[in-house]
């Protein structure tokens, strides 16, 4: 992807000269398109970002007088990253997704139990963490940070920055980014626990824990569509394709073939846990999930941000339970049609409005929290 040449700067220009510099009649380009320089929306973008600057004590471009390189460092490390390991976009949209769904976008998770923070019940080491990856890549950016502008942006930020530039690196759509979010001095081992969406979540289920944190249908259907691009070990699929709900038998709702190949894949008998030991051929398929991601056999996606996700569903091909109960109410069924129904341009709009819905979710501002020094650690140690 030719990586647009105007992404920062156009962002030092004061808000309201942007908009009438770059009018929608004469530059095609808006959120969540990514076919074109990521300008924003005249419409959309203005009034959604004043009112979320007034609502939320967040800035558009937080940092202009802090440390106006801040966003440039961000964008040209993802750049570098994403040139030579695909994987980050993935990893780091699991990372956020997880972060922002546990009390808001607030880098709690990013709190390690190391050097004198000794606890077992860090939000790091709840269970649907314990195999997050990309943690490395929000501490080499904080570190080339706090040597610009030292103390100045917050770990939230970075990682709310980060994967945004990872997605439009990728092929994804753009969305703008307030900042001024601080970091929590704090971690929720239990929440993360009970709310974060399990492989084998239902489609009741699903909706009750998305719902809880203000998503609708829409969103939550454009938002599973970042499996687009994840992978997940087998370990997680392996009591779908043979003992499934405690039945000895497998989930009745795959397809015949579908069924074939994943067991040829993922040996059926193997051990429903994760172990890193277990290691297995790697395959391309319709979906993967980039939140649930194990630490071995991997079944993968490619790397576009197209419909591919929703066309597998519709065929029965999804490859986590949790995936194809999409297709189990016919609210997020006929969703799941629409996204389906193109070349993957609804999926883009839809997940950008989402994505930028959730870099807002309950977070620290003002005097609240502070501005980590190092990602893993709070201040005081």
């Amino acid at each position: 992807m030719a990586v647009p040449r105007n992404l920062y700067w156009f962002s030092l220009l004061p808000l309201t000269l942007l908009f009438v510099a770059f009018r929608p009649s004469s530059v095609n380009s808006s959120v969540g398109d990514s076919s074109s320089p990521p300008l924003l929306d005249a419409n959309f973008s203005h009034r959604r970002l004043l009112q979320a600057s007034e609502q939320l004590n967040l800035l558009y471009d937080f940092y202009r007088l802090s440390c106006p390189n801040a966003e440039s460092v961000v964008f040209q490390f993802m750049q570098n990253t994403v040139a030579v390991d695909s994987r980050a976009t993935a990893q780091l949209l699991r990372l956020m997704f997880h972060d922002c769904f546990i009390q808001g976008c607030d880098a709690s998770l990013l709190l390690d139990d190391s050097n004198g923070n000794q606890s077992h019940f860090i939000e790091r080491n709840a269970f649907p963490n314990q195999s997050l990856k990309g943690l490395e890549i929000i501490d080499r950016i904080k570190q080339a940070l706090e040597a610009e502008c030292p103390g100045v942006v917050s770990c939230s930020d970075i990682i709310s920055l980060a994967t945004r530039d990872a997605i439009i690196l990728s092929g994804g759509p753009f969305f703008p980014i307030l900042t001024g979010r601080r970091d929590s001095q704090a971690s929720y081992y239990d929440e993360a626990n009970q709310q974060i969406p399990r492989p084998d979540s239902n489609i009741t289920e699903m909706l009750d824990l998305f719902s809880q944190k203000g998503f609708n249908e829409k969103e939550i259907v454009s938002l599973l569509g970042a499996h687009n691009i994840g992978k997940i070990g087998c370990e997680f699929i392996q009591r779908r394709l043979s003992n499934f709900k405690g039945t000895g038998e497998p989930d009745p709702t795959i397809p015949a073939d579908f069924l074939l190949e994943l067991k040829r894949i993922c040996n059926a008998d193997a051990s429903p846990s994760p172990s890193p030991s277990r290691l297995r051929n790697l395959i391309e398929s319709a979906s993967g999930l980039p939140f649930h991601q194990s630490l071995a056999p991997f079944i993968f996606s490619g790397s576009g941000f197209d419909a591919h996700y929703y066309k597998g569903l519709i065929m029965g091909r999804g490859l986590l339970y949790a995936d194809q109960q999409l297709m189990a109410d016919p609210r997020t069924a006929k969703l799941v049609e629409v996204f389906a129904s193109d070349d993957g341009s609804t999926f883009r709009r839809e997940f950008s409005k989402s994505m930028l819905k959730m870099s807002n979710l309950a977070f620290l501002t003002g005097s609240q929290g502070e501005v980590r020094t190092r990602c893993s650690l709070p201040n005081n140690i």
